[in-house]
């Protein structure tokens, strides 16, 4: 029944999504986490950086951010990420791509986290002397994170779905994978059926996991 998965690398097809979703994650939660502290900031420059920043790119398709790092930063700048190969400067490049757009709705979502910290904690925290780094570091954020679990797992879950656009500019991963199988194999209820089920395995575990994390360190108010 499954003859046509044989001559296939499904595993690791799978395995170069995780991996994009993993350093994709990684770097949109640093990225983000700076983002949504500028947002916040006291200085206008860097709110109004932030703003920008958030407004333009989430209004940008994904596709148009991945395609532009492979012809605009790849082939007209001749930026290469410290790779040699194609392969792998593709696959750096959909990293990068993919870090950038996730990361403004990972602020947005830690933006919201922000708001739902009492007002009277930070002032009491610059009362004692501590500088704004310090407070948003020591006292907003811990509380932030803890408030955004369930948004951040559903940005997770989106960026996990999303790694199928690197295949525009040639990462092998899942969805690359299944449209080459599609195009050679007379079994497209089967080979979707197949791909959907194991984007399932990578997307519900998650859900699950950070639903249950969630509940744990809820902030009580």
């Amino acid at each position: 029944m499954f003859d046509f998965l044989e001559g296939y690398d499904l595993l690791g097809a799978f395995w170069v999504t995780v991996q994009l979703t993993v350093y994709s994650a990684l770097g949109s939660l640093i990225w983000g986490t700076l983002l949504a502290g500028m947002k916040v900031s006291p200085v206008p420059l860097m709110r109004g950086f932030a703003t920008a920043y958030v407004n333009v790119v989430r209004n940008i398709p994904l596709t148009v951010i991945i395609v532009f790092s492979s012809l605009g930063l790849n082939q007209t700048l001749n930026i290469e990420l410290g790779a040699d190969v194609i392969e792998d400067i593709n696959f750096r490049l959909a990293v990068l791509a993919l870090v950038a757009y996730t990361a403004a709705f990972v602020c947005e979502a830690l933006r919201s986290g922000i708001n739902t910290v009492p007002v009277g904690q930070a002032e009491a925290a610059r009362a004692l002397g501590l500088s704004f780094t310090q407070v948003l570091r020591l006292i907003i954020l811990p509380q932030a994170f803890r408030a955004v679990v369930n948004p951040l797992s559903n940005v997770l879950i989106a960026l996990t779905k999303n790694t199928t656009v690197a295949s525009a500019i040639g990462v092998v991963e899942a969805s690359y994978l299944m449209k080459d199988m599609i195009e050679a194999k007379a079994q497209l209820i089967l080979i979707s059926l197949v791909f959907a089920f194991g984007f399932i395995v990578l997307t519900l575990p998650t859900g699950l996991i950070l639903g249950w994390v969630s509940k744990k360190v809820a902030v009580k108010r």
